[in-house]
């Protein structure tokens, strides 16, 4: 049987092939849990002078080991599933494997006789890491101390500040708002990143913690030029990070977006998690439909249900709601009928265009 790091390959490789035909995001869950690799192709004339052809984003990398809140007998939790891959460096290898593919298949379509990937061990493919919150189970010294002090991060304002005080990393920047009040995603191109890429946070207005926030990845891949912001084209895609789940109304704004943003994709959960019976965690499935009603994602992709091992006070009140896509669905349709029933033209379902998928450990899907 296969290992999970092989098998991990196996479908980088696989959805490497498929995605150099037409140029496109290619998404990998790298735990059960919430950890994940974004990989968005270079525009055609934005092509790193390394020969590089995918920009790859870590979204809030936890590999192995326990992580802690606090103190241990506070919480204290481990995947119950092991994480696709182990560490960074074994990140590092596949990751150079896919350019290395990509490389080959570059020459082999005759798009260039010089096109090669860097053949140096000690290149850094990951590009960026994006932190959505100060939690361990998002923002895992371990694993973070393993990368690269090259590696340029972008965080939410406490967990960059827990991050600098680390000093690992040369860069840490926190991630700007996106407001209805400044809507250009744009402004969201950071100094140390790419001009046709853009990272944001959404927040809740009553969530001074940023809880339930949102990361916006925003990008426009048909840029032909870098020079300034005047030849990027008039719409860009994004992509909606929310692991604990954001109020589906507090997207709003990003129908207010200019350039007008396309959502390609929306990660927010199934489960209900709830720590009392008035304080919920985990926004779970039935928000997710409204907010992506709201946001008009493409793809509805799972993220942090993983059901990890967990003890401490925090494991004891902890509660969980395991709800399905089907269920959920199901329950949508039900009060869809009954608003049917009340007024048969103002309903309009937003899902039948919606890919719904729920990736296991080390799965990809190619974002088209």
């Amino acid at each position: 049987m296969e290992s999970p790091t092989s098998q991990l390959f196996d479908t980088l490789s696989d959805s490497t092939e498929r995605a150099l035909k037409i140029r496109r995001p290619i998404l990998t869950h790298l735990n059960a849990d919430t950890t994940w690799l974004l990989q968005l192709p270079y525009p055609q004339d934005a092509l790193p002078s390394t020969k590089r052809f995918r920009y790859n984003i870590v979204l809030d990398p936890w590999f192995r080991g326990p992580q802690s809140d606090v103190t241990a007998w506070f919480s204290t939790q481990w995947h119950s599933i092991e994480s696709s891959v182990q560490n960074v460096q074994e990140l590092n290898e596949r990751l150079q494997n896919v350019d290395e593919i990509e490389a080959r298949n570059e020459i082999n379509r005759g798009k260039s006789k010089s096109c090669t990937a860097v053949e140096n061990a000690s290149e850094q493919y990951v590009d960026a890491i994006v932190i959505s919150h100060e939690f361990t189970d998002h923002c895992n010294k371990n694993t973070l101390l393993e990368f690269h002090s090259e590696t340029p991060v972008y965080a939410v304002g406490p967990a960059a500040e827990l991050i600098s005080s680390w000093n690992h990393f040369k860069v840490v920047q926190n991630i700007p708002p996106f407001a209805s009040q400044d809507p250009d995603w744009r402004k969201s191109s950071l100094q140390t990143l790419p001009c046709w890429l853009g990272i944001s946070r959404i927040t809740t207005k009553s969530d001074a913690l940023y809880y339930h926030s949102a990361i916006l990845i925003a990008f426009d891949l048909s840029a032909n030029s870098c020079s300034n912001h005047a030849n990027i084209k008039d719409e860009g895609e994004g992509i909606i990070y929310t692991p604990h789940g954001i109020h589906a109304q507090d997207l709003g704004p990003l129908r207010c977006a200019t350039p007008p943003l396309r959502t390609l994709a929306l990660l927010h959960g199934l489960h209900d998690v709830f720590l009392n019976p008035f304080q919920q965690l985990n926004l779970g499935a039935h928000n997710g439909l409204r907010a992506q009603r709201i946001c008009g994602a493409k793809y509805w992709i799972s993220t942090h249900d993983e059901v990890k091992q967990g003890r401490g006070l925090v494991a004891f009140f902890l509660r969980r709601k395991v709800i399905t896509l089907q269920e959920a669905m199901l329950k949508e349709e039900e009060t869809e009928e009954k608003a049917r029933e009340k007024d048969p033209i103002g309903t309009n379902s937003m899902f039948a265009d919606v890919t719904f998928a729920e990736l296991c450990n080390g799965e990809s899907i190619l974002l088209i």
